[in-house]
């Protein structure tokens, strides 16, 4: 089985990682959450020698999805999205298939789970392969998403990170949605141990914490 090629890019002014997920056996690749530049992802692409045959969402908030449909005018391809994802958000993005965490995605011959981590906003889904995990804004190096946005629920959130996140494997690398971190990724028994936010006693003080 080909080793997963992952390619991190921080673009736009909020800075948001943006990744190429690729098959090095295949040449496809999947872009996920395009915004800001989408001409620079597509040259990337290009310049590595892959295809890009599909978009991964990790959520749907403007800053994650403000090239979805520039990137799709160049690259019709479907474009997989939380079927919980709070509906507002949603319009007027094209190309958009509904997927749930029973559901499997597929780059080329590698194969990614889906983990529904809600919180930041009722769809927000994690993509899990070969030991990394590219969390979109559910787990930061040293943060979590903020909640105080429309769809978001920081009780859920508490849920997710204690219930779904922090039971997963320890050696499992993360990547985030943005570089707000002193590193760009980290593992999960790092964060453990280095995140506030999983470190709260109990939902009241994460609560105080998170809001």
């Amino acid at each position: 089985m080909s080793r997963l090629l992952i390619q991190q890019y921080e673009i736009g002014p909020l800075n948001n990682f943006i990744y190429l997920l690729g098959d090095p056996e295949t040449k496809e690749m999947a872009v996920v959450d395009p915004a800001w530049n989408v001409k620079f992802l597509c040259q990337e692409a290009d310049k590595l020698g892959y295809n890009i045959t599909k978009v991964f969402l990790t959520h749907a908030h403007p800053d994650h999805v403000n090239g979805l449909n520039e990137l799709l005018s160049i690259h019709p391809v479907p474009a997989y999205i939380s079927t919980y994802e709070y509906p507002p958000l949603r319009r007027g993005l094209q190309g958009l298939v509904d997927v749930t965490d029973k559901d499997k995605l597929s780059v080329g011959k590698i194969t990614f789970d889906i983990i529904h981590t809600p919180g930041h906003t009722p769809g927000c889904q994690c993509f899990l392969s070969q030991g990394q995990l590219i969390c979109g804004d559910t787990l930061f190096v040293d943060g979590c998403g903020r909640c105080d946005l429309p769809g978001g629920d920081p009780q859920v959130m508490y849920d997710t990170l204690y219930n779904i996140i922090m039971k997963l494997p320890e050696d499992i690398v993360i990547y985030p949605g943005h570089n707000y971190g002193e590193t760009p990724t980290d593992t999960i028994g790092h964060q453990k141990q280095s995140n506030p936010y999983l470190q709260a006693k109990n939902l009241q003080e994460f609560l105080g914490d998170r809001m």
